[in-house]
């Protein structure tokens, strides 16, 4: 059921940023009116962890599975498939409950 959701929400660039704004706000909005950050301070926070989780979610199924046929140059490590717009909506994922446990710490810091 979760797989034919984010094959329907990653079909084109628009709708896979539209499900990752969708995905995003309510995060946004608990931080700004819940945990009382500035808007400008969330959106910053959430493009810093949003940034690094990506760079965490893009290893993920991107070995090759020798199906592929390899072009004379091509770089070995490169994947036949990348699937970026799933890995938007995951990262998205990922950086909200990431995004939620800095913002919930933020009090507990003293910030």
């Amino acid at each position: 059921m979760f797989s034919a959701l984010l094959d329907r929400a990653t079909t084109s660039i628009p709708r896979t940023l539209a499900a990752c704004i969708l995905m995003m706000l309510p995060m946004l909005a608990l931080a700004v009116w819940g945990f009382r950050l500035s808007g400008f301070g969330a959106g910053a926070l959430y493009f810093v962890v949003w940034w690094t989780m990506l760079f965490s979610v893009l290893p993920f199924r991107a070995a090759p599975d020798g199906t592929e046929v390899v072009v004379p140059g091509q770089d070995l490590g490169a994947p036949h498939r990348p699937q970026m717009r799933r890995k938007a909506v995951w990262t998205t994922l990922v950086a909200d409950v990431v995004f939620l446990v800095a913002v919930a710490a933020f009090p507990l810091a003293g910030l």
